[in-house]
């Protein structure tokens, strides 16, 4: 048996043989990119040390009684086997043919331009790093599951770093992962590769996976080692090159704060960046265009985009490591061609072609037929039934918080907002296609040849999502698509607008006309389907949240009052406390709800300012709902965010931020003005300020934290979300698992830092 095999030895195709990663590498080698030197343990010796230690049926034992819907329970067995794999011994026909292989490692040609610190007379530092059957295929990546060791050096670190690889198979996103995808046997081997002490370090990917439509290759750089990168420490430089002529297209400088380096006794250390060099730009341009050659060519090699690690020693650029895209947001493929139109921001994604119906006001509805493109000024919560039916939905105004870019991704139509003048530009009946992937709309229907990109660990509702302690779950407002309660913790905002704008009735007309029961009947049909669906997982249902200039053409609405701005007018608690009977209504539904067994539906009550609001909510409550329902509030004003600890008081089992709403009463941005969308940043200080300051109350008085608005939805601000200690996060459909894969890195994230924090402060005692 073979247990050390170098890369001349290996093939494409022995993934098997030595692992993913490790086949990469030997094809990289082979094909004459700058690879440090390496060689490869085989699975066959990882195998050897199994079977010598009886390890086996042991490893299985345990990973049969996982609960995989437990997170601790996933926890609790990797723990466990780590430890057998740790506290067994190698086998000594595997540890000498390492030790050899090692001590035999010599320096290349041309080697010496890179500094290597020796130990005793041969031995260079190295770094050591998994290769699992499972990582780097085409189909799913596994990327970031097992480990790598830095700057290790002497013969038996080097073999105990192969065992910590070997024990890094069985990490609990390693495990759910294989569960997820049914891979029952996977095998590990390890690489043993010279280590280079990158002054710079980086990651590019040969297509933007945000945006694979334009194929630009983007390039991100820190200072010092690469796993500062990937730990997410700071914010790296952003580089995007344009693939064909290698013109540098943008330069976002980040902040970088910390950096790896290799200390004098050889340990890898952090330690902070000079204050001159903090936002000072990492690669050359001359290194920018360098590194983004290597990677058009890798990726030509390969036949498809790749997602490649690097490092810089003095001005020299190595390949440490390539592996296949799977995460890409939309179809591999050329982008439609053909005359452009008019063009906007992407809100939904897709391509669709359709003939034009241009609606300027609800009454025109009826004339959208199925497969047609929808083209208005804004949509409101009454364009529903014409949404649904829509190829593709076109607007004049709006951004990415609009009701029609909301609504889009909710039922997955593609949709480009902010055109300005669509309405006036195409012309009813006239065939267009929209591209909202890029934000154009074409003329007449053009057809793309596409292949479908492969399934994406983050996209794929078969694929891996991995286990985290923040709860992640879904908005929703329709009883539709309810295959996503197998993979979320509970719906965190479910509208119930959407639901009766069907009838064509206005909600309040159902009171008017003294057809309460109907209108109760028909909000326990619609949630019951989503309730029963997610029991015995939470459903928070707001209540009405109908603003009077959105159902005015529903039968009944010409009773609306007008109002000047009706964003900050009768909406919401304000208009519920007004209409008693209409809030009767909705807390009728829900007791129906729970007298059948639906316990888990709650109230959340929107746009709330006063305790006093919640106080007479409670009590309207009080002689219709069981004591058991749990009531919340949307924290979507300054006010409620203010004097949230009033809200805790007055009693409250949780809170929810309305971002959008939020972000508009902080920064007195109107979120449907497309001239105002530049500054509408859930982001912004302030925002984030009332934001952090709500969560750290409500942990005090032990109210659960959570998030629907659109924000919910970009894995950035979720991160911050985690870092600020909130209990869930309650995303799109379509965002589901992106955002839980975000807060699986914050988390992990969070740990790595209070371990390392522990250990530096016990080397300080």
């Amino acid at each position: 048996m073979r247990y050390v095999l170098y890369p001349e030895n290996v093939g494409k195709n022995d993934v098997q043989i030595v692992g993913g990663k490790a086949a990469n590498l030997a094809e990289l080698i082979k094909s004459g990119f700058p690879v440090p030197e390496c060689f490869f343990v085989t699975v066959e010796a990882f195998r050897k040390f199994l079977a010598e230690n009886e390890l086996e049926p042991r490893i299985r034992k345990v990973l049969s009684e996982i609960d995989f819907s437990d997170q601790e329970s996933i926890m609790r067995a990797s723990s466990e086997i780590k430890r057998m794999i740790l506290e067994a011994e190698m086998p000594g026909s595997v540890k000498d043919e390492i030790l050899k292989a090692y001590s035999s490692m010599m320096y290349a040609d041309g080697s010496e331009e890179i500094e290597f610190i020796k130990a005793g007379r041969d031995f260079p530092f190295v770094a050591v790093r998994s290769s699992a059957t499972t990582e780097d295929v085409e189909k799913a990546s596994s990327a970031g599951q097992q480990e790598t060791y830095l700057n290790v050096r002497g013969g038996e670190n080097v073999c105990y770093s192969v065992q910590k690889c070997w024990a890094s198979l069985f990490t609990p996103r390693a495990i759910y992962y294989r569960h997820k995808h049914g891979q029952k046997d996977a095998g590990i081997g390890v690489i043993v590769q010279r280590m280079v002490n990158s002054e710079k370090s980086g990651v590019m990917f040969t297509v933007d996976p945000a945006n694979p439509k334009n194929r630009n290759i983007v390039i991100e750089a820190v200072f010092g080692l690469g796993e500062t990168i990937v730990q997410g420490e700071v914010t790296p430089d952003r580089y995007v090159v344009d693939r064909n002529t290698g013109e540098i297209l943008e330069k976002k400088l980040g902040r970088k704060i910390v950096e790896r380096v290799r200390d004098p006794t050889g340990k890898t250390v952090k330690r902070e960046v000079e204050p001159e060099r903090v936002e000072a730009q990492v690669l050359s341009d001359e290194e920018i265009v360098k590194t983004a050659a290597y990677g058009k060519k890798i990726e030509e090699h390969y036949g498809r985009p790749q997602d490649i690690e690097f490092g810089i020693e003095k001005g020299r650029i190595y390949i440490l490591q390539t592996r296949a895209v799977t995460v890409l947001d939309s179809p591999e493929g050329d982008e439609p061609e053909g005359e452009v139109i008019l063009t906007g921001s992407p809100a939904s994604p897709g391509i669709a072609s359709g003939r034009v119906k241009i609606v300027l006001h609800p009454g025109e509805l009826g004339k959208v037929e199925k497969g047609d493109v929808l083209v208005t000024k804004m949509t409101s919560p009454d364009f529903v039934v014409a949404m649904e039916k829509s190829a593709a939905i076109i607007t004049d105004r709006g951004g990415v918080t609009s009701h029609a870019a909301i609504v889009s991704r909710e039922l997955g139509i593609p949709c480009v907002v902010g055109t300005g003048n669509a309405t006036s530009v195409l012309k009813d009946g006239e065939i267009v296609t929209v591209d909202a992937y890029t934000g154009r709309i074409l003329r007449g229907e053009v057809s793309v040849k596409r292949e479908e990109a492969p399934a994406s660990p983050v996209s794929s509702p078969a694929s891996w999502v991995p286990p985290t302690v923040t709860r992640v779950k879904v908005n929703l407002a329709f009883p539709e698509r309810l295959e996503i309660a197998e993979r979320t913790d509970g719906v965190g905002l479910l509208r119930i607008e959407h639901m009766l704008t069907k009838s064509g009735k206005h909600p309040a007309e159902y009171i008017r006309q003294g057809r309460k029961d109907e209108l109760v009947s028909v909000l326990f049909d619609n949630i019951s389907r989503i309730a029963r669906a997610f029991y015995p997982k939470p459903v928070w249902v707001r209540t009405l949240d109908a603003r009077t200039d959105e159902y005015r053409h529903l039968e009944g609405g010409e009773k609306e009052p007008k109002e000047d701005n009706p964003m900050l007018g009768w909406h919401g608690i304000r208009r519920d406390l007004d209409e008693p009977e209409l809030l009767r209504a909705q807390f009728e539904a829900v007791r129906k709800l729970h007298e059948a067994g639906l316990t888990n539906v709650a109230v959340m009550l929107p746009f709330v300012v006063d305790p006093e609001e919640l106080r007479k909510a409670k009590e309207l409550a009080s002689g219709i709902l069981p004591e058991t329902v749990r009531f919340g509030i949307m924290v979507e004003t300054p006010a409620a965010a203010l004097i949230v600890e009033d809200f805790c008081k007055e009693g409250v089992d949780f809170v929810s931020f309305g971002t959008n709403d939020l972000t508009q009463t902080v920064l007195a941005v109107d979120r449907n003005n497309e001239r105002l969308s530049k500054m509408f940043r859930t982001d912004h200080p302030a925002v984030l300020k009332l934001v952090r300051r709500v969560i750290r109350i409500c942990k005090k008085y032990g109210v659960e934290t959570s998030i629907c608005g659109e924000a919910g939805s970009d894995p950035g601000f979720v991160e911050k979300l985690v870092e600020f200690g909130i209990d869930s996060v309650s995303s799109n459909v379509d965002a589901v698992d992106r955002v839980r894969s975000a807060i699986a890195r914050a988390e992990m994230r969070l740990v790595l830092e209070k371990i390392r924090k522990e250990r530096s402060d016990g080397r300080e005692r």
